[in-house]
Parts: structure tokens; C-alpha cells; sequence
């Protein structure tokens, strides 16, 4: 009998299985993938979770921070136009590929019964809770669902498509000559593109950038075809080489968040998909995720615990849900109406400061 099962291991699940492990709960954590892998994720993550990590994670984080490239500064390139607004204080920028691994390794480390390759088939909510995988049977008293947005354990709601356009992200690693310690955002008619460093010359791989665009499908299928999007984008790629093969996820769908869902506590993308463009994805999948365990392992009983929450991660998530799709709603006027408005935050950097934190 475990007193919480996480289901799902990325970012959300080993935050939520290390905070329960630090509050001395016995806690199982499943995963139907294998790490290390790529993942379409802008890399970006923010101040308000490099403190978590560090103090969830010790002297793992610790390591992997000392190699992720410091990111101070965002530039919005608009066709026609660029901004640039200062981040304080600074996010990192570490690639999918080596946080997950590392999450993963550190919650085996302290004591969490971890199983990747057990893909669930089936989860019973009869108090306890059975939680069929394809490693064998478990039990436990309550659990969190950090399986991401597609899953089937996610509810209908969040699967669902929400009209209109569909959306697609796809990702690559390239190697470039040298890169700023910037996000860049190249926008155009029909999506985005983010650029950043993944790697420094002082780690011993080089100059390296990640490039993850949101696009919608009748604008691009690939990534190639996003870069020819943006002139001044197209302009800079041409000096790339690649270094990973792009993978890509679709469609992106929107929804209002839902904490709670079929009994369980839901964090990151199976609570909510954030527009990836604010650069919260990571920074939203780690506190929930600690957030979750938090209230999972409380002295309520398993209903109160969820309606606490729920609550809870509305009065402090919320906000960050209804600026971006504030800002999508913007980014779909047309360039003639968007202009005027992109000309102002280029001359007013503490109004285009004031957005970014508004995303926080």
C-alpha cells in the first residue's frame, strides 16, 4: 500500500514524487516511456522554479544548473519589429533530454519505488486505489495524474479539441557559431518560433541552440518549414547545423485548468497546456507537481484534499493562464492592427517588462 502513485515521470510526476519522499511518504512513480528522450519543450526555465529544483532535488539540480546557459533577456521579433525586455531574475535554459534523466535518477535515489516501461491500463478508485500497469498491480491511498495532455487518463475535456486551427509543435537542437544569453521569439502570420542556448562552449559542447515553434498545420508540417516563416529567422538558420532529428507533437489544444479530474490530482499539461511562448511549461509542471504532493499527503481526507487543491492552484495559477490566452488573442490580430501596439513596447521597456511578469 503506497501512500500516493504518481503516474507519468517528467518535470510534474518527480517533483511531486520528491516532495512526497522528503515528507516521508512511501511513493510509487510510473512511467510507460524510457529516459533519457527529447521532448517538443522550449527548455526555458524560469527563476520561480530554479529554487524548487534546487531545494527538492539538492545537489542534483546543483549540477545540472552549473551547465544550463543563463538566460537574462527576451527579444520579440515581429516582422517589421523587435523588442527586447529584460528578465529578473534570470532563467536557465536545460534540454528535456538531460532534466528529465536526472529528476528521474534522483527520486530512485531517495527511495521512490520508480518504474518506467509500465504503461497504466487500468486505475480503479475504490478507496484504495488500484493502479493496473504493465509491471504488476499497486494500491495506494490517493493519486496524482502527471501523464501530460493526451493521456487516457486525462479527462475528455482536456483531450478534446477546442475548434478552429490546428496547432503543431516540433523541436530540434542545431549547433550555432555563438548565441546570446537571450529567448528569442520570431512571430509570424500563424505561429512562432523560440530560439535559446542549450549548451555552452564552457560544457565542452559548443555553441548550441533549441528551436521549438508552434505553428498552425496549414502554415508548416515541419521545422524546415517553419524557419522560412521569419526573414530575419530563415536569415540566421542558415548558418545551423543540426544536431538532433526534430520530433514534433500535435494537435495543441487549450482548455481552462482542471485541477481535479476522476478523483485525482492532475498537474502540468493533464491540469492545463499554457501557451508555450510565456516559457512557464516546466515552471507550472514543478510546482504543481509539489503543490499536488503537498496536498496528497495532508491529514484531510482524499475529497477535502482535492477541493484544497483545487483551490489552491487556481489562486496562484490562474493568472498566468488568463495573460497568455490574453496575449494569443492579441498575436492573432493582423500585422496592420498588432503594429502600433508592438511599436510602443519596443519604445516603453518597462511595459514590455511588466508583461513578461504577468506571465509569472
Amino acid at each position: 500500500m503506497f501512500d500516493l502513485a504518481i503516474i507519468g515521470g517528467g518535470p510534474a510526476g518527480s517533483a511531486a514524487a520528491m516532495a512526497a519522499a522528503k515528507s516521508g511518504g512511501r511513493v510509487l512513480l510510473v512511467e510507460r516511456g524510457q529516459f533519457p528522450r527529447h521532448k517538443v519543450c522550449g527548455e526555458f526555465v524560469s527563476a520561480e522554479s530554479l529554487g524548487l529544483l534546487q531545494e527538492l532535488f539538492g545537489q542534483e539540480s546543483e549540477n545540472l544548473l552549473a551547465q544550463a546557459p543563463l538566460i537574462s533577456r527576451a527579444r520579440l521579433f515581429f516582422a517589421g519589429g523587435v523588442f527586447e525586455a529584460e528578465i529578473s531574475p534570470a532563467a536557465r535554459s536545460i534540454p528535456r533530454f538531460d532534466l528529465d534523466a536526472v529528476l528521474w535518477e534522483a527520486c530512485q535515489r531517495s527511495g521512490v519505488e520508480a518504474h518506467a516501461g509500465a504503461p497504466v491500463q487500468a486505475i480503479t478508485a475504490d478507496a484504495p486505489f488500484r493502479i493496473a500497469t504493465a509491471r504488476g498491480c499497486f494500491e495506494a491511498r490517493a493519486v496524482i495524474n502527471a501523464t501530460g495532455r493526451w493521456s487516457n487518463l486525462t479527462s475528455e475535456v482536456r483531450r478534446g479539441p477546442t475548434g478552429g486551427a490546428k496547432w503543431i509543435g516540433v523541436k530540434a537542437h542545431f549547433s550555432e557559431r555563438s548565441s546570446s544569453n537571450s529567448v528569442d521569439l520570431y512571430f509570424f502570420d500563424g505561429g512562432y518560433c523560440g530560439v535559446q542556448p542549450v549548451r555552452t562552449a564552457g560544457n565542452g559542447s559548443g555553441p548550441a541552440v533549441n528551436a521549438c515553434a508552434m505553428v498552425r498545420a496549414e502554415v508548416a508540417s515541419t521545422l524546415d518549414g517553419v524557419l522560412q516563416q521569419h526573414p530575419a529567422l530563415y536569415e540566421r538558420s542558415r548558418g545551423w547545423t543540426a544536431l538532433t532529428e526534430p520530433v514534433r507533437t500535435s494537435p495543441l489544444n487549450f482548455h481552462a485548468p482542471e485541477p481535479v479530474a476522476k478523483g485525482m490530482f492532475q498537474a502540468g499539461d493533464a491540469a492545463a497546456f499554457v501557451d508555450p511562448f510565456i516559457g512557464g511549461g516546466i515552471s507550472l509542471a514543478l510546482r504543481t507537481g509539489a503543490l499536488a504532493a503537498g496536498c496528497a499527503l495532508s491529514s484531510l481526507a482524499n475529497e477535502q484534499a482535492l477541493a484544497r487543491y483545487s483551490q489552491e492552484y487556481l489562486r496562484r495559477f490562474a493568472h498566468v493562464f488568463k495573460t497568455s490566452s490574453r496575449l494569443r488573442r492579441f498575436l492573432a490580430w493582423p500585422e496592420r492592427v498588432r503594429k502600433p501596439v508592438v511599436s510602443l513596447l519596443a519604445r516603453t521597456p518597462f511595459l514590455a517588462g511588466q508583461i513578461v511578469r504577468m506571465t509569472r
